[in-house]
């Protein structure tokens, strides 16, 4: 049985859909050879893969590569790309490919595959999608991990209930982290960042709430993508120096958020990758609902969200008025209580 997933990013994204996946590894039948491959954005590739070429969940990966098609679309380069993707998912003659993604260019990606079976939503991110898929299933369950379940379960034919997650190790990555991303325990690293400007907590808030963390002994970190990230140098200059920036790819974000004591973010990958590892954690929400995309995962968490953000997912670069009515104050006082003291 020659199953291909299809869920290309972005990095939260990818670890919801785990858990369904690595539940269809874990009860794959004793006499079924099952292979289990992934198609996903070589950025979010370390989630799957770590030295060695097979992970904990995939047997391989397929790189799309998404940010070169973006950038490019009508370029040769962007054309090779497509071409040998096309080439080596046909080489693979997979018996059933599931778009856990929902986009038009997930749907075209798991066409190109050629597979008979070729699964997806019945009610897509894009309606487009769904002309592409041979079998539209209903969408169930109110966590995208629990719908992502009930997607795979009824396209494999099984009862498929979550998992909890192992991510790939990466030997370069867990030596940084341990001997030049971690000073001192116990830590706390800020997500202060987000896919759009409504998810984002004030960087102010995040300075504040370092100098409080910082009296409580927290080493603060707040991780970047890059030096020149604005969220972050905001918000170590709004902490007064107290909170320390510490850059790094996924990669080494998953070796430091292993050695993590405490997470605050809000609706973010690092506050997913965060729920994933069981690191306890403090999430912020606005826009977004937290019963349909929240941190999914073994730790105390605990989730504020103001009753009077309403519920969107429109990519839009202001501010959401609820979100900023969470205070510093209560921050610490959810930190408390996922600390247990």
């Amino acid at each position: 049985m020659r199953v291909l997933i299809v869920r290309v990013g972005a990095l939260g994204d990818v670890l919801h859909a785990l858990p369904a996946v690595a539940a269809l590894r874990k009860q794959q039948p004793e006499w079924l050879e099952w292979t289990i491959d992934w198609v996903v954005d070589p950025r979010w590739a370390p989630l799957l893969v770590g030295d060695d070429i097979r992970g904990p969940v995939v047997d391989r990966i397929h790189a799309a590569e998404t940010k070169l098609w973006s950038s490019a679309p009508i370029s040769l380069a962007t054309l090779r790309s497509v071409l040998d993707l096309r080439s080596v998912l046909r080489a693979e003659r997979y018996d059933l490919v599931i778009d856990m993604q929902g986009t038009v260019r997930s749907a075209v990606i798991g066409r190109m595959a050629g597979a008979r079976k070729f699964a997806g939503y019945s009610d897509p991110r894009e309606a487009v999608a769904v002309n592409l898929y041979t079998e539209r299933l209903a969408r169930r369950g109110a966590h995208v991990v629990e719908q992502g379940a009930a997607l795979l379960g009824e396209a494999c034919g099984l009862k498929i209930v979550p998992v909890e997650i192992s991510l790939p190790r990466v030997a370069w990555a867990e030596h940084w982290a341990e001997e030049e991303a971690v000073l001192s325990r116990p830590l706390c690293v800020l997500g202060a960042g987000g896919g759009w400007g409504a998810k984002h907590w004030p960087t102010a808030r995040f300075g504040a709430l370092a100098l409080e963390l910082r009296a409580m002994g927290f080493d603060v970190v707040v991780n970047a993508p890059h030096k020149n990230d604005v969220v972050a140098n905001e918000v170590v200059a709004a902490s007064r120096g107290t909170a320390r920036m510490v850059v790094c790819n996924v990669t080494g974000l998953v070796a430091l958020m292993r050695r993590t004591d405490l997470f605050i973010g809000g609706d973010s990958g690092p506050t997913h990758l965060a729920a994933a590892l069981g690191v306890p954690l403090v999430a912020l929400f606005g826009p977004t609902d937290p019963a349909r995309n929240g941190p999914w995962g073994p730790g105390a968490k605990r989730v504020l969200r103001d009753a009077s953000s309403i519920t969107s997912y429109k990519h839009v670069a202001e501010g959401d008025p609820g979100l900023a009515r969470i205070t510093v104050e209560s921050v610490l006082e959810a930190v408390r209580q996922v600390r247990g003291t």
